[in-house]
């Protein structure tokens, strides 16, 4: 089938590198890989971060040409131009879809929505233009695929009876990072020669942007839990960049004079080498939606500390492939990092049992059946084949 694919938060095309970007990336390669042409259609970004509403209404009104000049090229263009499936990754309040519904109503496509997330008190205040836009978008869709239980439930009280609602976890290509765990030990020599780093005694990794809001809070119940972890040996090693970088720098290095290694922005090949060099990842996860960052590690073979909130469960298995924290506070997360810091044994365990759940559920493989499966409804050639595609997204991995 030919997808037509729009991501209003952030076009995999951005030039800024982004979880959203990389989601975004990963979806087309995921489509593509189940079968489907898949088409960028627009790289209009709806986000509106102060709440201005001139800006919003400017935002809707360029959506709203945008949508039609794609309505007039697939009315006058060629049968085979035209898209079987408008597909739509990530909208929330501050970025809502105001091409997809036009789109699909004036054309009758179905219409797929990747990560939608509802705010019902965003109804009113400098936002409420863009929730309802949401709430429309999730009343027209014909299927809402959720990465999360979380997610789930949340679309369950915005969307109507009768929509289907699918899980989607998230997912990664874990090739990189298992070649970079096969280099181990080279990865561990290079950062130790390069950034001065002591080899004798256990690695904590952070793999997070550095700007102001959930990031930067994640950053100080990260300083807090350091400063319950003085007692133990070990070095931490920080990938990241941003805005908030000197508040991150100052928090941490007063939490662990010494200990904390800066790398700076990572391109993907190196990224994947620190996570495999590193012998745990940890991030508090405030607010965090689940946290790709924590999959790429145990795609690495690193267990991962982190906390049982929103959707890192679907990530991280607790007590399988890392420990989570029942809250983002840092007494529970510093015990769950004391636990893997003491028992190097049931570390690398929980590492090698991350790098299995990845590779047999959530990899990019695995999505791709998962996809064929869930938009065989609208292909013919999976229609015709009576095939079910569908993976247990529920499965877990035996316990190391």
């Amino acid at each position: 089938m030919r997808i037509a694919f729009y991501a209003p938060l952030k076009a995999p095309t951005h030039p800024t590198a982004s979880g959203d970007r990389r989601v975004a990336r990963l979806l087309m390669d995921a489509l593509q890989l189940a079968g489907h042409t898949v088409e960028l259609v627009s790289e209009l970004r709806s986000f509106d971060g102060s709440g201005d509403l001139a800006r919003q209404q400017a935002l809707r009104q360029a959506g709203r040409d945008a949508a039609q000049a794609l309505i007039d090229r697939w009315r006058d263009g060629a049968c085979d131009a035209r898209p079987d499936v408008w597909f739509t990754y990530h909208l929330y309040y501050k970025a809502p879809d105001w091409l997809g519904p036009a789109g699909c109503a004036a054309l009758d496509l179905p219409y797929v929505v990747a990560e939608a997330s509802h705010a019902s008190k965003r109804l009113t205040g400098p936002w409420a233009m863009g929730e309802a836009a949401v709430l429309e978008a999730l009343q027209q869709a014909d299927l809402l695929l959720c990465p999360t239980a979380h997610d789930v439930a949340g679309l369950r009280l915005a969307a109507p009876a009768s929509a289907r609602i699918e899980r989607l976890p998230p997912f990664l290509d874990p090739t990189p990072y298992r070649r970079a765990a096969r280099k181990r030990g080279l990865a561990r020599a290079r950062l130790c020669s390069a950034h001065a780093i002591p080899d004798d005694q256990p690695w904590m990794l952070v793999a997070a942007m550095m700007r102001p809001g959930d990031k930067l809070a994640s950053y100080g119940v990260l300083a807090q839990t350091l400063a319950l972890l003085r007692d133990l040996r070990w070095q931490l090693l920080v990938a990241g960049d941003g805005a908030a970088r000197a508040q991150v720098e100052a928090l941490l290095s007063d939490a662990a004079p010494g200990r904390v290694h800066f790398l700076g922005a990572c391109d993907a090949r190196v990224m994947a080498a620190a996570y495999a060099a590193a012998d745990l990842c940890i991030w508090p996860a405030v607010n965090e939606a689940y946290g790709m960052a924590m999959l790429e590690a145990q795609a690495a073979g690193t267990a991962v500390v982190s906390c049982a909130t929103r959707g890192v469960p679907d990530v991280v298995l607790h007590g399988v492939t890392g420990l989570l924290a029942d809250t983002t506070a840092a007494p529970p997360l510093a015990a769950c990092a004391r636990t893997l810091l003491t028992d190097a044994a049931l570390c690398a365990a929980m590492g090698r049992a991350a790098a299995r759940f990845v590779e047999e559920q959530r990899s990019l493989a695995q999505a791709a059946v998962r996809l064929r499966h869930l938009l065989g409804r609208w292909d013919p050639a999976v229609a015709a084949s009576g095939h079910d595609g569908g993976i247990d997204t529920g499965a877990q991995v035996a316990h190391p």
